[in-house]
């Protein structure tokens, strides 16, 4: 068996591995670098796979996977919740960068024909590889993947997170004896600080702005950070106006449908009805002007929503902005988070608002993976992905130190023999 690095190999994008069993080759997800223009992982051609596995519906998971279906198709399988936030996604992919993707919305379309569910913890037989799907606890319906051939079983953790949230349960963890784990390494060198000590630090940061009758403006990623934000100001009580816009309310509806992926689907559908929901220019003008909290995509501040209100929540000393959500280099949340600095039609702005960043990770840090190694059967081997480079490195180092495991943190392309 062989499994090739195509993507995030020693970096944080475009995931995508390809494994290669005696009959049967299944590509693990195919995403993108949401940069203006878009990067993918390495070419291969769908003549080469017999079927697709998709861990979960974020962009540089799934971004990439309509170019396989520009002549024909292969089936590509996940759980139901993840095929319809991957549409959603996709097509507004499309919208904002279609002038630079080498597929369009009849792509999106011929796929949708291939597509197959997969409900957790129940296994399925693709080709020569039993195949599982678990909870993940990422953002809902994302799952850890493991493939069952002959004597070898591999796990694909896919981006994971042990710790409960709000919005959803904590991953999986039972996995037994494995010959190969494919583990996430975004914060294989760090640790989060305990969920409800963020989640205490951020609604009182919510009640200062409001209660010094400013807006609070909270950009979220549309899938799972905007709800669980929601979620989080109804545990807590939080007793002022919360808007949500954007994109965010797209994601609303297709939880609503699903909410067997969720902890807690009262607490959800309570956040949901005393929000404002926002959905017109007039709207936004009113809720930018009154004291309250307004969630919106883009959680990087890229597009959406969000774009526009920053442009009149940080000229005003009032206000606030709280980074919830990962900001990449070079993006304009982190701009705003290093340099205290927003682009308003095209000029460089000092903001005037405070801006406060809080750790809603929704991956594991170093702690809970560890936590999760040491449930492990078995002498495997390691892949160390989908982290910065020096996180993959210091990861792999610190695993084969504790263990005794063989561990590699592969580099593009790299093909490793299982």
């Amino acid at each position: 068996m062989e499994i090739k690095a195509l993507g995030a190999a020693r970096m944080v994008g475009k995931s995508a591995f390809l494994i290669k069993g005696d009959k049967t080759n299944l590509l693990l997800d195919y995403g993108a670098i949401t940069n203006k223009e878009p990067e993918f992982p390495l070419h291969i051609s769908p003549n080469d796979i017999d079927s697709i596995l998709l861990s979960h519906a974020h962009l540089d998971h799934c971004g990439g996977l309509p170019m396989f279906y520009v002549n024909g198709g292969v089936d590509l399988y996940s759980t139901d919740i993840s095929l319809e936030l991957m549409d959603l996604l996709l097509n507004d992919f499309i919208n904002i960068s279609g002038y630079y993707l080498p597929f369009q919305h009849p792509e999106i379309k011929a796929m949708k024909k291939y597509t197959k569910d997969i409900t957790l913890n129940e296994s399925v037989q693709i080709g020569e590889f039993l195949t599982t799907y678990k909870e993940a606890g990422h953002i809902p319906g994302g799952a850890s993947i493991t493939l069952e051939s002959g004597s070898k079983r591999i796990l694909y953790t896919g981006d994971i997170n042990a710790i409960p949230t709000q919005l959803i349960r904590g991953a999986e963890l039972n996995f037994g004896e494995l010959d190969l784990i494919i583990t996430e390494s975004t914060y294989g060198s760090a640790n989060h600080k305990p969920r409800n000590e963020v989640e205490k630090t951020f609604v009182n940061f919510a009640r200062k702005v409001v209660e010094r009758k400013g807006v609070l403006l909270v950009p979220a990623f549309a899938i799972g950070r905007s709800q669980e934000i929601a979620c989080v100001l109804k545990k807590h009580n939080f007793p002022y106006p919360v808007a949500i816009d954007g994109m965010a309310l797209r994601t609303n509806d297709v939880l609503v449908k699903h909410q067997n992926y969720l902890r807690d689907p009262q607490l959800f559908n309570k956040a949901l009805d005393s929000a404002n929901i926002v959905n017109d220019w007039g709207e936004r003008r009113k809720v930018v002007n009154n004291p309250g909290v307004i969630i919106a995509p883009a959680g990087m501040l890229v597009g959406g929503t969000a774009a526009f209100y920053k442009k009149i929540v940080t000229k005003r000393p009032e206000n606030g902005v709280a980074l919830v959500s990962f900001q990449a280099p070079n993006t304009p949340g982190k701009t705003l988070w290093d340099k205290r600095i927003v682009l308003i039609n095209g000029k460089r702005v000092k903001v005037k608002c405070d801006v406060e960043k809080f750790d809603f990770s929704s991956h594991s840090g170093q702690k809970e993976l560890f936590d999760m190694y040491n449930k492990i059967q078995g002498n495997p081997k390691v892949l160390a992905i989908h982290g910065e480079n020096q996180s993959c490195l210091d990861l792999a180092s610190d695993i084969k130190k504790k263990f005794g495991w063989s561990v590699i943190a592969p580099k593009p392309g790299q093909t490793i023999e299982l």
